[in-house]
Order: C-alpha cells, then sequence, then structure tokens
C-alpha cells in the first residue's frame, strides 16, 4: 500500500525549500564605495639626494653624457625650420641627409633606387646652432622613434603629392623634387624628378618617414599605397651617422618651389 499523504508533505517541504533558496540568491548585496586620494610629488632639486643610487647611476650618467656631447661635425651657421617661405636650409639639410644615407640600404635591399624625398616640417623639433655639432644635437632635432619609410607612388599620385604640397602652403622638406606652379602660387604646372618631368604611369619611390607614410599630417596619398618597404633606419641614428661622416654641415638653400 502506498504512503500518499507521506509523499505530499515531503513535496511540500522541497518546495518551500526552494522559495527560501530563491529569495536569499535574489537578495541584492550592498555595493561598497571606495574613496582613494592622490597627491603630486614633485621630483626636482629640492628632494632630497639619495648618496647610493646616485653613487650608483654616476658611472652611467658620465658615460652618456660623455657620448651624447663628443663633437661630431661643425655647423657654420644656424639651421632653423622658422625662416623660409617654401624651404628652409634645416629642411632642406633633413631632407637631402634622409635620401643619401636611406638610398645605400634601399639599394642593397631591394635593389631599387629612391626618387625623391619629403618629410614633414612639424617634424624638426629644434634648431642647429652655429658651432659644434654632437650626437645630442640630433636628439634634440628629431626626439622621436620615426624610422626611414619608403613608399612606391604612381606618377599620377605625386601630382597629387604636389597639390596637398601647394595647398599646406608649409616648407615641408624636399629633396630631389621640383614642383612648378602659376605666377600667385595656387596651382601645380610642372613637376620634375631628377629634372625629369613626371610620367604618370611610373612608380615613384619616395623616402619618407613612418609616421607619413601611414597618413600623418593628413598625407593620404603615402596611407593608401600598397608599396611601402621599412628600412628600420630610425632617422636620429641616421643624422648621427650624417654628423659622422663629414667635417662641416652645408648651409643648403636650393629651392623646391619655382614659378613656371
Amino acid at each position: 500500500m502506498v504512503n500518499v499523504k507521506k509523499k505530499r508533505i515531503n513535496t511540500s517541504y522541497f518546495v518551500i525549500l526552494l522559495t527560501f533558496l530563491a529569495l536569499f540568491s535574489c537578495k541584492v548585496n550592498k555595493e561598497k564605495v571606495y574613496e582613494i586620494e592622490g597627491k603630486k610629488i614633485n621630483i626636482n632639486d629640492s628632494q632630497p639626494i639619495n648618496s647610493s643610487i646616485e653613487n650608483f647611476i654616476l658611472p652611467y650618467r658620465n658615460h652618456i653624457t660623455k657620448d651624447l656631447d663628443s663633437v661630431l661635425a661643425y655647423n657654420p651657421v644656424v639651421q632653423e625650420k622658422s625662416k623660409g617661405k617654401w624651404q628652409t636650409n634645416i629642411g632642406n639639410l633633413f631632407a637631402e641627409t634622409t635620401l643619401a644615407l636611406s638610398n645605400p640600404v634601399f639599394n642593397t635591399r631591394e635593389n631599387k633606387t629612391i626618387d625623391f624625398c619629403l618629410l614633414n616640417h612639424g617634424g624638426i623639433r629644434s634648431i642647429i646652432p652655429q658651432g659644434n655639432v654632437t650626437s645630442r644635437t640630433a636628439f634634440e632635432i628629431m626626439p622621436f622613434e620615426n624610422s626611414v619609410t619608403i613608399v612606391g607612388l604612381k606618377g599620377s599620385e605625386v601630382r597629387t603629392l604636389a597639390d596637398y604640397f601647394i595647398k599646406e602652403k608649409k616648407p615641408h622638406p624636399l629633396a630631389r623634387i621640383t614642383i612648378y606652379t602659376n605666377a600667385d602660387e595656387t596651382a601645380v604646372t610642372d613637376i620634375k624628378v631628377n629634372e625629369n618631368s613626371i610620367d604618370d604611369d611610373k612608380i615613384y619611390y619616395v623616402a619618407t618617414t613612418d609616421y607619413l607614410a601611414n597618413g600623418g599630417d593628413s598625407m593620404n596619398f603615402f596611407r593608401d599605397s600598397t608599396i611601402k618597404y621599412d628600412l628600420d633606419y630610425k632617422l636620429r641614428n641616421l643624422f648621427i651617422d650624417y654628423f659622422k661622416k663629414i667635417d662641416t654641415i652645408p648651409n643648403i638653400t636650393t629651392e623646391r618651389i619655382l614659378i613656371k
């Protein structure tokens, strides 16, 4: 004989237990609010000097200072980016130096030759004063980690580059390319690379920076190109190599924007 009444009682207990569990599980936990306080600690000469730390880093500091301040070359005139409508002497130096030292690397790796160079005016971060030039100078004029990238552009895209240049009206560093304009300098009338007029179907290899190659400064003609070669050669190291190779830095005043 089945005890139906006992089974019903057990089922009732089970239902009550589930109800209690559901109620407790739905209980809302109160969130805790934490307060965090911070304060600015200035690290300057007024702070106490830890002599043990100073003694530990002194040899390294002296070694770095010696390297940075070793004289590499001499600069006879001030090189700066603030003087010049379309070109500046430091901009010309940047572009010519980048092209000259990048071309052997590109030629060795890809068996190709760089046609011209375009950098950005804003990338020049300091002047080169008259006098001795050191490794520190290279860090001052190029404090960023930008490296050289070669971008392939069709001649028609080089025309877009020239239009961009005239529209921007900034002395972006140029080398081995000449842009001719109308009398009021508002439109491009001709473009020559290495003294030859542009061929719209030819691929031109342009030395620039990784920043510009990715479309920096709205240079979308670089960004949209599918032909790119990263030379893994930092501009700062390139300038240091250049300073070591020469005795006196040239004052390059070549004009790259001409009225025609």
